[in-house]
């Protein structure tokens, strides 16, 4: 399969199954085990929103950026150089931006609002993934481009872009130019492109023996047929 076949097979699969093959459950045979669980940031936290959860699982190739208040000494770069980065990368792209903004303005910067997401869908990203606020959800909505933020406010004040394709950290999760990051209603999950096709036929054999498992489940009468189904299972080994 091309890696255009498998980016779209992985929209077809949650994040939490895409985590769980990643590196949720070492030791089971279809983790890989990329990452150490709890001690690497390759997913994210529970301080992110989810503004169109009714768009499905996304996934795609990490262009980042990271944005702070103008800064007099520093004017190098602009949000052209963001969407070449994108046009560079290829799509789909996913628009991993970190806000580094002082703490008594990190909660009232709406920072991508319309101009700029339809600037970046153009380029090939479908998604973004930002540490802080943006705006604009009903100039997005009809785009069918994602986000998932820390939550959303009306405006914001001078910005600029302090550096492309960097290395950014965005509630919990750590992410590299050129990740994979895969994102629905859950949250976001990154892990390194040359995985690609190991978390996509990971993940859809897990899909297929959870379906069996939990058919199994709803049909189950009582704990002596729950505990038969569930022999084997992370959740009762001991």
């Amino acid at each position: 399969m091309s890696e255009k076949d498998l980016l779209d097979e992985l929209r077809q699969i949650d994040t939490p199954t895409i985590t769980n093959v990643v590196a949720t459950y070492p030791g089971d045979e279809l983790c890989l085990e990329l990452y150490h669980p709890w001690e690497a940031n390759w997913y994210t936290d529970n301080r992110l929103m989810c503004w169109y959860p009714e768009l499905g699982p996304i996934a795609g190739y990490a262009v980042t950026c990271t944005y702070s208040v103008t800064d007099p000494g520093y004017s190098g770069l602009s949000l052209m150089d963001v969407l070449e980065a994108a046009d560079r990368q290829g799509g789909p792209s996913i628009f991993c931006f970190e806000q580094r903004f002082p703490d008594e303005l990190a909660d009232k910067v709406g920072l991508s609002g319309g101009n700029m997401t339809s600037a970046l869908r153009a380029c090939g990203a479908i998604g973004a993934v930002t540490n802080g606020p943006s705006r604009d959800i009903h100039e997005i909505r009809p785009m069918k481009f994602q986000y998932l933020t820390r939550g959303i406010c009306a405006g914001h004040g001078p910005q600029s872009i302090q550096g492309v394709q960097v290395p950014v950290s965005l509630c919990g999760m750590d992410v590299a130019p050129g990740d994979i990051v895969h994102m629905d209603e859950n949250g976001a999950v990154k892990f390194p492109a040359n995985r690609l096709e190991e978390v996509v036929t990971n993940a859809k054999t897990l899909l297929a023996k959870e379906d069996v498992r939990v058919g199994k489940l709803l049909q189950a009468d009582g704990l002596a047929e729950v505990r038969a189904i569930m022999g084997g299972h992370q959740y009762v080994k001991k």
